[in-house]
């Protein structure tokens, strides 16, 4: 017997037929002899209306309340769950994440799970009974209902898959599994078998959506298999699975893009110790992520700063720069929303050479200018016009052979 963990995103659950079909297949895998955890999100679009109306009410919403609010839209989706399966003669109990005591900090609408006391969930279990639990949600030690951030329902089922010690998390969606890219932008991208932490961990951070950045760590950390399928399918998915289990390691096993970045420049500041303090400094206490930095060189003293920020932060990133930029006496400063970061992931790029410049040609030969440039072991990211995503993506895609038989054959 094992014990899985499913969790259903809001397109899974959207409505009462998607959530019966939930149920069937939920009851399907207890009869085969499992015992089952299930872990979903508010039903599509509920968290969006959540969110509105709370903005509606109040420009500020107070962090405390806002999560009061938007957690509700979970408690409903495990209510009608629990019910559904009743309706199929199966024992089932839907638990709030206070009521199983899902524990985070304090840091309300991006809030991190400490703890999870597994002992009402092991309860259910032994009498035989589904457990339905809310994604997204946990609640502080004083008792506070908190909520993770937008996708903190991946992260709530590897964290119960982890406390448990689950022998699968299945993270079940409207795809069947990973993709060597979008195949909205790349037509002949095709589905991985396996995926290492650290690949899914970069494609997740640099524009992938299939998983939550924050779920993949739990995964790695406590080496939990996950395995991203369809909900509407019993297809195979894709299995994401210590380095050590990948046999074969493709040199590239994906193209990502990313739209919701912007690029500030700062340009004519002193080139002297302690000025990227004086810039970066301010914006990391306003909380903005600054991903890909570029310092020009120094030119009669003074040098140039580009770095980009999320899109939706750039206004705020811009005020705080033009701020600081007054006080350093700085040319000026210019943004740029036209941008997209393009980016190759694969494990085989630590002993292979050659894969940054094969990228850079691929993107000149199709006159793609390259504004920034960021590398790690397993990843390299370029900066480009927007307008050349799909171009970049699809050359890319092409030229490393992500999508036809040598591909397959060689991770195979």
């Amino acid at each position: 017997m094992a014990l899985i963990v499913q969790k259903y995103g809001g397109t899974s659950v959207a409505g009462a037929e998607r959530i019966r079909n939930v149920a069937r297949r939920v009851v399907d895998t207890q009869k085969r002899g499992n015992d089952v955890v299930v872990v979903v999100s508010a039903m599509a679009g509920v968290t969006d209306q959540l969110v509105a109306l709370a903005h509606e009410i109040s420009p500020s919403p107070d962090p405390r309340e806002y999560d009061m609010l938007v957690s509700t839209g979970e408690q409903q989706t495990i209510a009608l769950l629990a019910m559904a399966i009743q309706g199929l003669g199966v024992r089932a109990r839907s638990f709030t994440s206070a009521q199983v005591k899902v524990y985070t900090d304090d840091d309300h609408a991006r809030a991190r799970i400490h703890r999870i006391d597994t002992s009402r969930i092991r309860e259910e279990l032994a009498a035989g009974g589904i457990v339905v639990l809310p994604g997204f949600q946990g609640v502080t030690d004083d008792g506070d209902i908190t909520t993770l951030g937008r996708g903190g329902s991946d992260t709530s089922a590897v964290a119960v898959a982890a406390a448990l010690g689950a022998d699968v998390c299945e993270i079940l969606t409207d795809v069947t599994g990973v993709f060597t890219s979008d195949p909205r932008v790349v037509p002949n991208a095709r589905k991985l078998a396996r995926i290492s932490y650290d690949e899914m961990l970069e494609m997740a951070s640099l524009g992938s959506k299939v998983l939550q950045i924050r779920s993949v760590k739990f995964g790695k950390q406590f080496r939990v298999p996950i395995h991203v399928r369809s909900t509407f399918s019993e297809e195979e998915g894709t299995w994401v699975v210590p380095e050590s289990e990948i046999m074969e390691r493709l040199v590239v096993s994906g193209v990502t893009y990313n739209r919701a970045e912007a690029k500030v420049t700062i340009f004519g500041v002193p080139d002297v110790p302690g000025i990227a303090a004086k810039i970066f400094g301010p914006l990391s206490e306003s909380g903005i992520v600054v991903d890909m930095i570029v310092q020009n060189v120094s030119t009669q003293g003074h040098t140039d700063m580009t770095f980009t920020v999320a899109r939706g932060d750039m206004k705020r990133a811009l005020a705080l720069v033009e701020s600081v930029g007054r006080e350093l006496g700085a040319a000026g400063v210019k943004p740029d929303s036209g941008i997209a970061k393009i980016s190759v992931v694969g494990l085989g790029m630590k002993d292979h050479a050659g894969v940054a410049g094969k990228m850079f040609k691929v993107l000149s030969d199709h006159a793609i200018n390259i504004q920034m440039i960021n590398t790690s072991e397993i990843k390299i990211s370029v900066v480009i016009d927007e307008k050349f995503t799909e171009l970049a993506c699809r050359a890319l895609h092409d030229a490393f052979e992500l999508g036809g038989v040598g591909a397959e054959a060689e991770e195979a």
